[in-house]
C-alpha cells in the first residue's frame, strides 16, 4: 500500500515528490551547463578570430576586442614587475610574469611574458630580471587580468622589493603598487616571442566540450531518475494487487 493508500501515487507521495524535485534539478543543471558551453564556444571563436590579423595598438587598448592580436612599441621596465601567484601550468605550480611596457604618450601596458615554475620556497622567487634595453616592438593578444574563482584566492601586491608577488589582483591595485598609469588591458605575449617564458594562451575556464559533457551527464541523471521512478512505481503497483 502506498503512503496515501491504494488510490495514492503509485510510488508513494513523498518518493514521487523527491524524484520530481531531483529530475527538475538535473534538467536545470543540464540547461545551465549547456548555456555555459555556448558562451565558452563563442569566447573560443572570438579567440580564434583575434589571430586573423595584427593591428597597431593605440593609446586606448580598451577599445579593441578581447584577444585581438596587436603590435606595440615601447621599453620594458624590468624594475617594476609583478609575479601572479597561484597560476598552474599542466598541473605544476608557478607564476605568470607581468612586465610594464613604457609607451610614449600612453599608459604603460602590462605584458604577460608567460609562466615560470615555483622555486619550492616562497622566500626564493624565480629570476625574471631584465637588463635595460632599447625600444622593442612586441606582438600579442589584448586580454584582461586572470580572475580568481573564489574571493579568498585574491591578494593585492605588497612589499617593497621587486618583483612584487600578488594573487589575482585588480588593475587598480597594480596601478597603485607600480605608481604609474597602467592600461586597463594586458598583452599576452605571442608564444615564441622574446623575452618570455612558457606560454600556452587560451580563453579562461573550461573548454566548451567540458561544459557540453557535463550537460549530457545531467540529462543522463534525469533520464535515470525517470527510469528508476517508473520501475519502482511498477513494482509497487504489482505488490499492492
Amino acid at each position: 500500500m502506498g503512503i496515501v493508500g491504494k488510490r495514492g501515487w503509485p510510488a508513494g507521495a513523498v518518493l514521487s515528490l523527491l524524484a520530481l524535485a531531483f529530475f527538475l534539478l538535473c534538467l536545470r543543471a543540464a540547461s545551465w551547463q549547456w548555456h555555459k558551453g555556448v558562451l565558452r564556444q563563442q569566447e573560443w571563436e572570438r579567440f580564434a578570430r583575434g589571430s586573423d590579423r595584427v593591428v597597431e595598438l593605440g593609446a586606448d587598448a580598451a577599445r579593441l576586442p578581447l584577444y585581438q592580436r596587436v603590435r606595440v612599441t615601447g621599453r620594458l621596465d624590468g624594475g617594476h614587475q609583478f609575479l601572479l601567484d597561484n597560476i598552474s601550468l599542466r598541473g605544476r605550480p608557478g607564476y605568470e610574469v607581468l612586465t610594464p611596457l613604457l609607451r610614449s604618450g600612453a599608459p604603460a601596458l602590462l605584458v604577460d611574458r608567460g609562466w615560470v615554475a615555483f622555486t619550492g620556497s616562497r622566500k626564493r622567487l624565480p629570476d625574471v630580471s631584465l637588463a635595460p634595453g632599447a625600444e622593442v616592438t612586441l606582438t600579442g593578444r589584448v586580454a584582461t587580468l586572470p580572475v580568481a574563482g573564489l574571493a579568498m584566492g585574491r591578494a593585492a601586491p605588497t612589499g617593497t622589493a621587486w618583483p612584487l608577488v600578488t594573487s589575482f589582483p585588480t588593475m587598480a591595485e597594480l596601478t597603485a603598487a607600480a605608481a604609474m598609469p597602467l592600461a586597463p588591458r594586458i598583452l599576452l605575449l605571442d608564444p615564441g616571442t622574446p623575452p618570455g617564458y612558457e606560454r600556452d594562451w587560451r580563453p579562461p575556464g573550461f573548454t566548451p566540450l567540458r561544459h557540453y559533457s557535463y550537460a549530457i551527464q545531467w540529462w543522463a541523471f534525469a533520464a535515470l531518475t525517470l527510469i528508476l521512478w517508473s520501475v519502482m512505481s511498477w513494482r509497487r503497483r504489482k505488490t499492492s494487487r
